[in-house]
């Protein structure tokens, strides 16, 4: 396996070979507990929105020749706080992603909604990671499960978590690694019908828009940023769908 720098801080790792292992912890001295409770209570000040619940912490990642190893813990939001503060360990996230086609080629992305925590970033349906319960741990069938719950709950289409292929992982600048999925393709008024769903259902949906591109220079037509790593994967999907 051969990390690829293919954008800006954006790393690809190919192959679909990982394996998890759980450790302890980060042991973060008293006072930076206490720093990072007063950053924690500040963020939520600025965005009540905010809710400390579980999350995994990324803690190390090994590319190797077949396999990529992955060592992460358990933690709560709260814990991302300790980036704002100088001195502080630096503690990445674990994220997954759903690629979606439509059956004419194009891509699903949306557009983050004012409630959220990136609110007008355009992006794949995803989110973080979030811990199972007992000692499950963590698997590539449980990221294939988050990554369907994400999509159902963000864009209104259902997937079996088995119909998801790992398609790509991708190390970002901050450090935070991305588990990202193929979906079967659907017609893109299918799509746009299950989104229009969750818009009704949902007081506050994650996404307040949908689209969908057919290569990375129509994210240029959007009217909104992208997340760091969209032009990459969406060029990469044209590229390899192009050899198909």
């Amino acid at each position: 396996m051969h990390p690829r720098e293919l954008g800006p801080g954006v790393v690809v790792l190919d192959g679909v070979d990982v394996r998890f292992d759980e450790m302890p912890g980060p042991v973060v001295p008293r006072e930076m507990l206490v720093a990072i409770d007063d950053a924690w209570d500040a963020a939520v000040r600025r965005d009540p929105f905010l809710f400390d619940g579980p999350v995994v912490l990324c803690r190390d990642v090994r590319p190797g020749a077949a396999t990529l190893e992955v060592s992460w813990s358990r933690a709560t939001y709260r814990y991302r706080a300790v980036r704002t503060i100088p001195g502080a360990p630096a503690l990445s996230s674990i994220f997954v992603c759903v690629v979606q086609p439509t059956t004419d080629g194009r891509l699903l992305v949306g557009r983050m909604s004012a409630t959220t925590s990136s609110p007008g970033l355009v992006q794949f349906p995803g989110g973080g990671l979030e811990p199972t319960e007992g000692d499950g741990g963590v698997t590539l069938d449980s990221l294939r499960a988050h990554a369907a719950t994400e999509l159902a709950e963000e864009a209104g289409v259902t997937a079996e978590p088995g119909d998801l292929d790992l398609w790509a992982v991708v190390r970002r600048a901050d450090l935070n690694l991305g588990f990202f999925f193929l979906a079967p393709a659907l017609p893109a008024e299918v799509i746009r019908e299950g989104h229009a769903a969750v818009v009704r259902r949902e007081s506050d949906p994650e996404f307040d828009e949908v689209s969908f591109v057919a290569c990375a220079a129509d994210l240029d037509t959007l009217g909104a940023p992208s997340v760091d790593y969209l032009e990459v994967l969406v060029e990469r999907f044209h590229r390899t769908a192009s050899r198909r």
